[in-house]
């Protein structure tokens, strides 16, 4: 099973993300854990590789099974590492190997052409308190079958 990390700075009431150039979507800066790594270490590392600057303040914000399936049958899955940084030193790059990266108002997360089970996690990582766990089912092409989501404030 694979393992991704990513991490999404907030700073002004925007967040940075990067438009990748496949579909066009918009994700938190991140990518896969290498061995050894612990999912802060990888979702720093992959932060920084990928827009050249450093996250201030990071703390996990999700944990989250993603499921592909075709035909009723599961063909992938990962595990998924959201973490949050309160704002940035440095500046980020405009572009690297990945996409683009730019700021974008928190609200515009409503909105942005990315994965749907993205725009949830996203959201309630800049927007909530506490911790969000869940998994998301998706079809091949990322259409969203089922997302089941709770978080550390209704386990209070």
């Amino acid at each position: 099973m694979q393992r991704i990390a990513n991490l999404l700075a907030v700073q002004d009431g925007k967040v940075l993300l990067l438009q990748k150039p496949r579909r066009g979507w918009y994700v938190a800066p991140g990518g896969k854990m290498e061995s050894g790594e612990s999912i802060i270490e990888a979702a720093i590392r992959e932060f920084t590789e990928e827009t050249g600057a450093t996250p201030k303040d990071v703390h996990l914000k999700g944990v989250f099974t993603i499921i592909i399936k075709e035909n009723g049958t599961v063909v992938d899955e990962w595990m998924l590492f959201t973490f949050v940084a309160k704002g940035i030193t440095g500046t980020p790059v405009e572009e690297n190997r990945e996409g683009k990266l730019s700021w974008h108002p928190i609200e515009s997360l409503h909105h942005l052409p990315m994965a749907e089970g993205d725009r949830q996690f996203l959201l309630f990582a800049c927007t909530n308190d506490g911790v969000q766990y869940g998994t998301f089912e998706y079809t091949k092409d990322f259409e969203l079958l089922n997302a089941t989501l709770q978080s550390s404030r209704e386990q209070q």
